[in-house]
């Protein structure tokens, strides 16, 4: 749920990158961190946890417009991918405006990708959250890995809302920032449509 600084005239919305465990949650969000300008962007912020961690931070986008004069801030952060971790996601997820599911395209990743998505889409419920209704995107990551599923394979096994979904390959930036465009765009639409 978004928040509005009437002050700064910004309307401040929360991104969740989600996954299972070394999917590319952190090397995604990272990636646009050192892409984004400083003048725009907040400090990195890391929180460890034993084997993962917990990142944030926010930034101005430069190119997503004005909603009847505010600006928009996002602030994006990580889940731990590990299940021992679920209470962690859950508080992560706490006010989300949206959720970039991180799935790792490796064959042998599948059933982590699937219990990953199953458990986001139970979190979401206890926070009450639809996820049908909230902008969800997929990326693919890990496309450039010999053991990379073919999407389609993907695409009916993981994406059974029929989200946005894209190819990525973080350590490259590929597909990075084609995610995180198309899922603040469906904030902004969602924004739109409500009362400021």
């Amino acid at each position: 749920m978004s928040f509005i600084n009437y002050n700064a005239k910004e309307i401040h919305c929360k991104v969740v990158y989600y996954g299972p465990s070394l999917g590319g949650k952190t090397t995604n969000l990272q990636w646009v961190y050192h892409k984004t300008l400083a003048k725009e962007k907040s400090e990195l912020f890391t929180l460890p946890t034993a084997v993962e961690r917990t990142m944030f931070f926010d930034f101005l986008p430069l190119n997503l417009g004005d909603i009847r004069g505010f600006k928009t801030r996002f602030h994006l952060y990580t889940v731990p991918g590990q299940v021992v971790y679920d209470a962690s996601r859950k508080l992560i997820l706490k006010g989300l405006d949206g959720v970039v599911f991180v799935a790792d395209s490796q064959a042998e990743r599948m059933e982590e990708n699937l219990e990953s998505m199953e458990n986001l889409k139970r979190n979401l419920t206890q926070q009450g959250y639809d996820i049908n209704e909230i902008p969800l995107v997929i990326q693919y990551n890990k496309r450039d890995l010999p053991n990379a599923l073919p999407v389609a394979e993907l695409r009916t096994q993981l994406n059974r809302y029929n989200a946005p979904d894209f190819e990525g390959t973080a350590s490259e930036g590929a597909g990075v920032f084609e995610a995180l465009k198309s899922v603040s765009k469906s904030i902004i639409t969602v924004l739109k449509g409500g009362d400021i």
